[in-house]
């Protein structure tokens, strides 16, 4: 009550004193955009909604890309018009989102998302917990739909990079945070205090990562410093969130040089808790393993073939399992209940930090699970591995951690040999098997005991039946 009541008595000419700044305005000579390169719906977009007496500008990663010499993967749109106005103008349009509310205008299986002008969150406590904006107690934003000017746009904009606009119809840029000084000089900057950035959305640690290792940049030195004490802060971010951002970090084609600066920037263990420790126990193995991983991922993506998040996670997460495994075993379990505790205990500890979908967590456990099939091949065991529709990916995790360093006895060049081979050659590659300990699995098979039993005579002494 008394909050209310002090708020009544105070100036509303307070919010005024927020800095106002006046855009570098780059014509068409002074920067290489042209607008024939730009999506024809977006361009649509922007020239309706000036039309409808609105300012709108083509904003964020298409400018920047398009200045790089990178195709955009997406458009995005930045407007006066609130989500209400913009879906009023387009009947082709959906409002999204609760936490920061955005407008999706489709075209066909393209997607043009627009945003209104956004501000400056107001500082007094009276003013937060609204349902336009509101923050925890650590300052980070929980809800962002404080709408504002061009100008409290730019200036709330996580990077520099990020806050140049651009208007097709002028085809001019306006630079609000010397965004072309950075991309010029291959930098990744925060606007504002780094800190005070960082505590309003953890995450902005991620993004100057992912933008460092896509762009090839340097992170700022002055937006830099605060990373490695800040980092712990990613723990408040929730799971689902942080599982869209790994996935944004590794399987983008630059995964390998993102870990890198994970690990430079003490990022990668609030992502991977477990593996975090395992490089501290076992950094040469761990460090190997999952660094050829991602450098198999990037060779996809860079080839255009398919990748899978349930591969990598089993990979990130390997080197964290077989102490679990020993440890389990050292109380008595016996090795494959061993494995599965193991798995389970692990996976779960994980999709706290990161919320992994069952999709892919069932696949990681299956791939793990072949890890302990693949050595038992006697019988039809090899052929009936051959046929289960997760044997490609176990093999494929199998070389991987022979590449690794892990000593597997030639495991994975008997499985490539027995892919390639024929039927006869097969059965004799299973024959070679015998008396070898890896081909019985866990122990010799018992002999089958004969139907025809034996008859004791009264003496005790055995005699045919």
């Amino acid at each position: 009550m008394l909050k209310k009541l002090f708020k009544s008595f105070r100036s509303p000419l307070r919010r005024a004193a927020r800095p106002r700044s006046t855009p570098e305005v780059l014509g068409s000579r002074q920067h290489p955009l042209n607008r024939n390169e730009i999506s024809r719906h977006a361009i649509s977009v922007v020239e309706r909604l000036q039309k409808a007496g609105y300012q709108a500008y083509l904003v964020g990663g298409c400018v920047r890309d398009l200045l790089l010499d990178i195709d955009p993967k997406d458009f995005d749109v930045a407007t006066s018009a609130t989500p209400e106005q913009v879906r009023a103008e387009f009947r082709n349009a959906r409002v999204i989102g609760r936490r920061f509310k955005l407008v999706h205008v489709h075209f066909g299986r393209e997607i043009i998302e627009v945003a209104t002008f956004r501000a400056n969150h107001p500082q007094g406590e009276e003013e937060e917990n609204s349902n336009q904006a509101a923050r925890n107690e650590s300052g980070r934003i929980l809800r962002d739909n404080v709408y504002g000017t061009l100008e409290d746009d730019a200036q709330r904009r996580d990077f520099t990079i990020n806050a140049l606009y651009y208007d097709p119809t002028q085809e001019h840029i306006l630079d609000y945070a010397r965004g072309m000084h950075d991309v010029r000089n291959h930098l990744v900057r925060l606007i504002g205090d780094p800190e005070q950035r960082y505590l309003e959305d953890p995450v902005r640690m991620l993004r100057a990562v992912r933008f460092a290792a896509k762009l090839d940049f340097d992170i700022e030195k002055h937006s830099a410093e605060p990373i490695r004490r800040l980092a712990p802060m990613l723990r408040d971010i929730p799971s689902a969130r942080l599982f869209d951002e790994v996935l944004k970090l590794f399987l983008a084609g630059y995964a390998e040089y993102t870990f890198d600066l994970l690990l430079e920037h003490d990022l990668f263990a609030q992502l991977f808790p477990a593996s975090g420790e395992a490089l501290k126990r076992n950094p040469e193995y761990t460090e190997k393993l999952i660094r050829q991983a991602l450098i198999n991922t990037d060779d996809r993506v860079h080839e255009g073939k398919s990748v899978t998040p349930a591969f990598l996670f089993a990979a990130m997460l390997w080197p964290a399992l077989p102490a679990r495994v020993l440890y389990l075993q050292g109380k008595g379990m016996p090795p494959i209940p061993a494995m599965q505790e193991a798995a389970h205990e692990l996976i779960t500890e994980q999709c706290q930090r990161i919320a992994v979908p069952k999709r892919f967590t069932i696949p990681i456990r299956e791939i793990w699970d072949m890890q302990e099939r693949l050595p038992r091949r006697s019988g039809k065991r090899a052929d009936l591995l051959l046929e289960n529709p997760r044997f490609r990916a176990g093999y494929d995790f199998l070389l991987l951690r022979e590449l690794a360093g892990e000593d597997t006895g030639g495991l994975g060049e008997w499985w490539t040999e027995y892919q390639d081979a024929n039927d006869s050659q097969r059965r004799q590659m299973i024959r070679d098997l015998a008396g070898k300990p890896e081909a019985a699995g866990n122990a010799p098979r018992k002999r089958r005991r004969n139907n025809n039993r034996r008859k004791r005579s009264d003496d005790g002494s055995a005699a045919a039946e």
